[in-house]
């Protein structure tokens, strides 16, 4: 699933700086109130979404001679480092609600 070509080291500092985001996100809504779990799961995934237009623009772009290729393979290898991380949390999240499953009452 993961291409050497597209793992560089600026997407991966992309990423987890995009992720501190959301963690400084929570870190302040449980100051303020009550944390909303969907709230970060809509933020995230929001935010993923919008780095995948970010890379299709950038695409399209390239396709009209607008963009540079180096600007596009960052903005797919950023989208898709997001994107595993995305998934990554999914199962966590998954597996968490199985082992809550699997307890005794």
């Amino acid at each position: 699933m993961t291409s050497p070509v597209f793992s560089t080291p600026a997407a991966a500092a992309n990423a987890y700086n995009k992720t501190a985001g959301l963690t400084n996100q929570v870190i302040s809504a449980q100051n303020d109130e009550t944390p909303d779990f969907g709230a970060l799961v809509r933020t995230a995934v929001t935010s993923v979404v919008e780095q995948g237009r970010e890379a299709d623009d950038k695409a399209l772009g390239l396709v009209q001679g607008k963009s540079d290729v180096v600007d596009v393979v960052t903005a797919v290898a950023e989208t898709e480092v997001a994107m595993e991380t995305l998934v990554s949390v999914r199962d966590r999240v998954i597996s968490a609600y199985q082992e809550i499953l699997r307890m005794p009452i």
